[in-house]
C-alpha cells in the first residue's frame, strides 16, 4: 500500500521523462484526496486527429471514484480508501472495474513512495514506525502503473480522478520488509521505462506489466525527522 509520495516538481520533468505536454504542477507532497497529475493517453487519441498527442498529463483527484458512482452513494464514494487498487481484484471490484474493462490506463510520475517500517516497532524497540523513501537507484522518477476514471458529481461538475496499482511483495527482496510483521506485503506497480508507452495503449495482457520492480535498482532511505525541518521535504 502507497498512501504517500512526492510528485514531480517541474512541469520540465514531465516532458522529458514521460513525453506528456507541461502542466502547472499542484503540491508536490501527495497524500490521499490531493490533487495529483497523472499520464494518459487522450480519450480523442482513437478519432485519427494528428493533431491529438498520444500523451497527455491531466490533474485529478488521487482516490478514484468510478465512472459508475450514483449520485446518492457520493459521500460514501468520496471517503473510500480508493488511492491503491488490488491488481488481483481490480476487475471485479465495483470501484475500480470499469475503469479496468475500458483499459483506462495511467501513469502516475513520482520522485518516491514513501512505506512505514515496522520492524523496530515489532521488535519492541520503537514506539512507531519508521518512514521510509523508495527512489530509483539511477536517479530518474518512478512511472506507477495506475488506473483513471471520470465521474460527474451531482451539481454537474466532471471529476477526474486516479488510482495506484498494487501487487503482493511478500517474496520481494526488499518491500517484503516494510508493514506490519502479520499483514501482508503490497508494493506498488513500477513499470520499466521501455513499458510506458505500451502501457498507456492498452498493448498485450494487462497481468503482463503487473510485475514486481527489481530490488537491486531501488533504495531505500529512513526519513529522519530534525527540528525545524519543512514537513514537506
Amino acid at each position: 500500500m502507497c498512501s504517500h509520495y512526492t510528485a514531480l516538481k517541474k512541469a520540465e520533468q514531465l516532458e522529458r521523462y514521460f513525453r506528456a505536454r507541461g502542466i502547472p504542477i499542484p503540491k508536490a507532497d501527495m497524500w490521499p484526496r490531493y490533487p495529483g497529475v497523472f499520464v494518459r493517453r487522450p480519450p480523442e487519441w482513437e478519432s485519427g486527429d494528428e493533431a491529438v498527442p498520444d500523451r497527455e498529463a491531466v490533474v485529478g483527484r488521487w482516490g478514484l471514484i468510478s465512472a459508475m458512482t450514483r449520485p446518492d452513494n457520493t459521500d460514501k464514494a468520496q471517503k473510500l480508501s480508493t488511492y491503491n487498487a488490488r491488481s488481483e481484484t481490480a476487475a471485479k471490484s465495483f470501484t475500480f472495474g470499469n475503469a479496468w474493462r475500458r483499459g483506462q490506463r495511467c501513469l502516475i510520475p513520482a520522485e518516491n513512495v514513501f512505506e512505514p517500517d515496522w520492524r523496530a516497532v515489532d521488535a519492541g524497540l520503537a514506539k512507531n514506525p519508521t518512514p521510509t523513501r523508495f527512489t530509483r537507484a539511477d536517479g530518474a522518477p518512478l512511472g506507477i502503473a495506475g488506473l483513471w476514471d471520470k465521474w460527474r458529481s451531482p451539481a454537474g461538475e466532471w471529476i477526474e480522478s486516479f488510482t495506484m496499482l498494487t501487487i503482493n511483495a511478500d517474496q520481494h527482496p526488499l518491500f517484503r520488509d516494510y508493514h506490519k510483521a502479520k499483514d501482508e506485503k503490497r508494493m506498488v506497480v513500477i513499470l520499466p521505462d521501455g513499458a510506458y508507452g505500451d502501457w498507456l495503449t492498452g498493448a498485450g495482457d494487462i497481468r503482463d506489466y503487473l510485475l514486481p520492480y527489481p530490488a537491486d535498482e531501488l533504495v531505500a532511505e529512513p526519513v529522519v525527522k530534525t527540528a525545524g525541518a519543512n514537513p514537506e521535504e
